[in-house]
């Protein structure tokens, strides 16, 4: 399956607890089934905002389902606990701890008697990819509009009993309260309320105001999750540790280089093999077994006796020219006059390298047939997306497909598709039993989507004030997210095209926020040095006053930028950059030294401001924040998928190298809280200045200016 990253958002904008296993595989969740689940109690279904009714193009819907789907769903349990239900996933960001204090939050209960359930497509509903930062821009307001629209209902519904008027009616604790006649109804009363059950079945208004930043006792507080001692003690069950009664295990036959076609096989040799079932269909040839041992022995039979037809690939030193070459309708800058009459200006390319997620835990995927009826447990980013997939692939109604994401282990951007858990339908189907499909490390480097590669073009002029008087910045294969420049220039020409992708792209965490940042910001470097300015007040003189100057104004204070700057050592820089995604800013400092004899890049100390609107989980933030740094890391220095001879030549841990703890510098993180403002995401915006700050400091340290990711010292790029 080919599949380009811009499909997988709407537009621009966005572009680029332990399991609950299903009593039984009843599909339809009618509310016989549901109590079944859950116990007696009240079901609030909420109507769905004018925003989760945009749909994406791909996989169920990038903010969530068509109308009539609902966008929050609470269960009142006859203990007084509360379970809210949400599409989303929870892979290591966060987003169960939000969506909890967000129902705590409105509904006015205690944090301890709130459960959530996640990403279960028979339960929830659809709230759309886990992607893009949009769980706390717009889950979390949807959580909350609907915790609050039946707060408002309890309270009218406890006034018409009472007879008093709703505005003398308080809630808190779990409960109801009319504090004049000392009368009181806890949840778990109102969860055995008939009357009150029937007017729940109804639709819920959704204009209810909810908590302002300014009354929040819950959210704006560091929460941690519930589960943390199952997963730090490893009582929590991955996708990987998902069992069945009567499971096997698969694996599939992959092509021996990078994008080859199946043009025949001898079955026999695996099919002779003791327990081992061979699913054959087309080119898509799986195995199951009693063992994953027993899978890959049979796997490794069949790859013996099996005939490919190869693909032609640009190898790693071709590849930029392959993309140039093969660019799709690039258009000329509209003002290269001023780039060639100007006194000082600015004409260089910068190249991005094709790099994988390398997630924790590579894609698994446990598929157990039902008679018509498929289950589904995986690690995904995209429940309902890959419903719809299962569905197409399989040709089997939806409404027989239920996927189930138990917390997992990393997605990145990388776990959109759903190609681990079709072939594990498939082999399901063909052997009749469950059958447990996880993919192994070489796997995920090679059958996975990558990020893409890029060519990034900049010309510039400067007059003799030292202004930008024309900015062109030209995108080619990579994508446009941030590709616009937040700073003050009159004459802007920016452009983002395809090209003739020699790898499978898709999303990656931040999209080509990182490699439109790390182009643009390398340049305003460089165009600082033409200009002899110093690069901190080069940005402040085309920076309006505003959120993203403030994070640069922030960091360079946290850093000692002026002071530091002029205390030069030997093989030591300082860099900076700032940028704005998602609706988030921020700015970062980098500290490095240059081992010269080694070509090594050493960094001692990343500085970063960030602001994302009000803080809803302080201590989340901040761990998103060092998260997003240190992935950040890998591509900056080390990252990078290399083509040889047709195939994925480091598709290793030993060969492609991810950051390890010795490589983690001082971080030194400074949070913005604006609680006048929306709460936006955080788990994309904090990488993406990382790289640009490095390479300057790099310069700052050696006088070699980096036009590439990862960072060479030696090699074309390096003047």
């Amino acid at each position: 399956m080919s599949i380009d990253q811009r499909s997988l958002v709407p537009d621009e904008a966005f572009q680029d607890e332990q399991l609950i296993e299903p009593v039984d595989f009843d599909f339809s969740v009618d509310r016989r089934t549901f109590v079944q689940v859950l116990g007696a109690g009240v079901l609030i279904t909420v109507a769905v905002p004018a925003w989760a009714q945009r749909r994406g193009r791909r996989g169920g819907g990038f903010f969530g389902g068509p109308p009539p789907t609902v966008a929050a769903r609470f269960h009142f349990e006859l203990d007084g606990n509360v379970t809210v239900f949400s599409g989303k996933t929870e892979m290591g960001q966060g987003a169960r701890g939000e969506i909890a204090q967000a129902t705590a939050e409105e509904l006015r209960v205690p944090l301890s008697r709130v459960r959530v359930i996640l990403a279960d497509t028979g339960l929830v509903p659809n709230d759309g990819v886990t992607a893009g930062s949009r769980t706390t821009p717009s889950t979390v307001p949807a959580v909350r509009q609907g915790g609050a629209a039946a707060r408002q209902l309890l309270v009218e519904h406890a006034a018409k009993r009472w007879n008093v008027e709703p505005e003398s009616i308080d809630v808190r604790d779990g409960a109801v309260i009319h504090g004049a006649s000392n009368r009181r109804m806890s949840y778990a009363d109102l969860a055995q309320d008939e009357e009150l059950l029937a007017e729940f079945a109804a639709t819920v208004p959704a204009e209810a105001a909810v908590a302002p930043a300014a009354d929040w006792q819950v959210m704006g507080a560091t929460y941690v999750t519930p589960n943390r001692h199952d997963l730090v003690t490893g009582a929590h069950k991955f996708p990987s540790d998902m069992t069945r009664p009567g499971m096997l295990y698969g694996a599939i036959l992959r092509p021996p280089t990078y994008g080859a076609k199946l043009a025949s096989v001898d079955l026999g040799p695996a099919q002779a093999m003791d327990g081992v079932i061979v699913v054959h269909d087309g080119e898509f040839v799986g195995v199951a077994a009693a063992t994953s041992y027993q899978a890959r022995q049979a796997i490794a039979a069949l790859a013996a006796a099996a005939d490919w037809t190869t693909k032609p690939l640009p190898s790693t030193a071709e590849l930029y020219d392959h993309l140039r070459a093969h660019a799709d309708g690039v258009q000329s800058n509209p003002n290269a006059a001023d780039v060639e009459q100007a006194p000082t200006s600015l004409r260089q390319t910068y190249h991005v390298a094709y790099v994988q997620h390398a997630p924790l835990e590579p894609r698994v995927a446990l598929a157990e047939w039902d008679g018509d009826k498929l289950s589904v447990w995986t690690g995904t980013q995209n429940p309902f997306g890959f419903r719809s997939e299962l569905s197409r692939a399989l040709r089997v109604p939806e409404e027989n497909v239920r996927v189930i994401v138990p917390d997992f282990g990393g997605g990145f951007g990388g776990k959109h598709t759903g190609e681990a858990a079709v072939e594990a339908g498939r082999l399901a189907r063909g052997t009749k039993k469950p059958v447990l499909l996880r993919w192994t490390r070489e796997e995920e480097f090679t059958s996975a989507y990558f990020r893409p590669a890029g060519v990034i073009d900049i010309e510039a002029s400067l007059d003799d004030q030292h202004r930008i008087t024309s900015w062109s910045m030209i995108n080619i294969n990579s994508g446009r997210s941030a590709l616009e420049t937040p700073y003050s220039i009159d004459r802007r020409h920016e452009q983002s095209v395809n090209s003739d992708a020699p790898l499978r792209q898709g999303s990656y965490r931040a999209l080509a926020s990182t490699a439109n940042t790390f182009a643009r910001e390398s340049a305003m470097d460089e165009l600082a040095t033409a200009a002899g300015v110093d690069p901190l007040d080069f940005r402040l003189a085309h920076l309006e006053p505003g959120r993203l100057r403030d994070v640069l104004e922030e960091v360079a204070r946290r850093f000692n930028w002026r002071e530091r700057v002029g205390q030069r050592q030997p093989n030591r820089g300082f860099g900076l950059a700032c940028s704005t995604e998602k609706g988030s800013y921020v700015a970062a400092c980098a500290e490095v030294e240059v081992d010269l004899a080694e070509n090594k890049i050493n960094v001692l100390h990343v500085c970063e401001a960030f602001e994302c609107g009000a803080i809803v989980n302080p201590d989340n933030l901040r761990a998103q924040v060092e998260g997003a740094i240190t992935m950040g890391l890998g591509p900056a220095l080390s990252e990078e998928i290399r083509i040889e001879n047709n195939a994925i030549d480091n598709a290793t841990f030993r060969r492609y190298r991810v950051p390890h703890f010795a490589d983690i510098p001082t971080l030194d993180i400074h949070l913005l809280n604006r609680p006048h403002l929306p709460s936006v995401g955080a788990g994309e915006t904090p990488l993406i200045a990382v790289a640009p700050a490095i390479a300057n400091a790099v310069y700052q340290a050696t006088g070699q200016r980096i036009r590439q990711m990862p960072l060479k010292l030696s090699g074309s790029d390096a003047t």
